[in-house]
């Protein structure tokens, strides 16, 4: 509870980069640089605040239409981020986010709860079926990936580069919307199983000393309006963060990629990725590591195809499912691991140390790509 209460202390000192962008950008008119970080730390809690709402509102209509709410608003300041550099025809920092929130969740934070977890409890257990299930749909979306990418690159060569398979009517892009309405379809079902059909297999594990379940602490219509203002300021600094990326990127070294799959992915995910780490040092690993592979689970089979759709209505031009070898090799990568880890149902440190591991290596090679 004291983790709970500090995590929750930080998130509301950060709020003050909120009226520190909104200056910099209306009145003294800062550097694309400036505007770019202090607009990404603002975002970093709203999106804890939107997280709090979302789950607060979800103790108030039940399991199973809360886990829906949470299913629904989890990735919410990611999927604004996206529209906004949508909007902006920056489709390389759109597929760069996606990538790195996929493995960023499924790499970065499920490691931060294995190790940290580790290092309190020797051994710590989850349910195998439920997490052998998110891997195979992990692996699923990693074929929804590879296959218009590999298309694409058999078809025109990886000299082409991937502006040109953009176009509308183009190959790519009518696989892609097919591909799109096939993981839709399977990520509803997804949703059936986990809430529905056999939502016993994602109650949790009961543990020594668990809490007692409380009132919520905010009302239904506290909790709703939250969520709508977070959102809606989540939206603005957005706006500015897109307007600065492809500048600060240039000023800060970085390539449009990196800042995608590192800088972007991270900042869209930090108060989610708070939560899993403390669920897993109060022993709750089935719900660490259903926060960690559920929101990669929502990032590649909702997601990315509703920005697919979303495209041809808000974007210069519509995007497609393909992605550069790098990208498309450290999702499959990472999907092969996080696989193998949930394959026994327990973990330990070094298990968290061996997914940073991979995560730094990928986070190394993105870095040293060409622009």
């Amino acid at each position: 509870m004291a983790l709970r209460l500090k995590a929750d202390q930080v998130l509301l000192l950060l709020l003050v980069f909120v009226p520190i962008t909104l200056v910099l950008e209306y009145v003294v008119h800062a550097s694309a640089t400036t505007l770019f970080l202090t607009s990404a730390v603002a975002i970093v809690p709203l999106a804890g605040i939107m997280g709090k709402s979302t789950e607060m509102l979800a103790e108030h209509v039940g399991a199973g239409l809360g886990g829906l709410l949470n299913a629904t608003f989890g990735n919410a300041a990611e999927l604004i981020i996206a529209i906004f550099a949508l909007r902006a025809g920056l489709h390389d920092l759109v597929k760069a986010s996606l990538t790195g929130s996929i493995i960023g969740n499924i790499l970065l934070i499920f490691g931060l709860s294995a190790l940290l977890g580790g290092l309190k409890f020797r051994t710590q257990t989850f349910n195998r079926t439920a997490a052998k299930l998110g891997s195979t749909l992990l692996l699923l979306s990693a074929v929804g990936l590879v296959i218009p990418s590999l298309l694409y690159y058999l078809r025109d060569g990886a000299e082409a580069g991937t502006a040109a398979a953009t176009a509308a009517g183009s190959g790519s892009g009518w696989l892609s919307l097919e591909i799109s309405v096939v993981l839709i379809v399977c990520y509803v079902l997804s949703l059936v199983f986990a809430l529905r059909t056999h939502a016993e297999l994602y109650q949790g594990t009961a543990h020594a000393g668990g809490e007692a379940h409380a009132a919520p602490a905010w009302s239904k219509g506290k909790s709703f309006a939250v969520l709508v203002g977070a959102a809606a300021l989540v939206g603005w600094m957005s706006e500015i963060l897109v307007g600065g990326a492809e500048e600060a990127a240039h000023a800060l070294g970085m390539t449009e990629v990196f800042v995608g799959v590192i800088v972007v992915a991270l900042v869209g995910n930090a108060a989610e990725h708070s939560t899993a780490v403390l669920v897993a040092l109060r022993n709750k690993m089935d719900l660490s590591i259903q926060i960690a592979v559920g929101s990669s689970l929502q990032i590649a089979l909702l997601i990315a195809p509703l920005l697919v759709f979303l495209s041809y209505a808000i974007g210069p031009q519509p995007i497609d499912l393909v992605f550069s070898p790098l990208e498309v090799v450290a999702v499959a990568v990472s999907v092969l691991v996080v696989g193998q880890i949930a394959d026994d149902g327990k973990t330990h440190w070094m298990e968290g140390v061996l997914l940073l591991a991979v995560y730094v290596l990928l986070g190394l090679a993105f870095f040293n790509l060409p622009g």
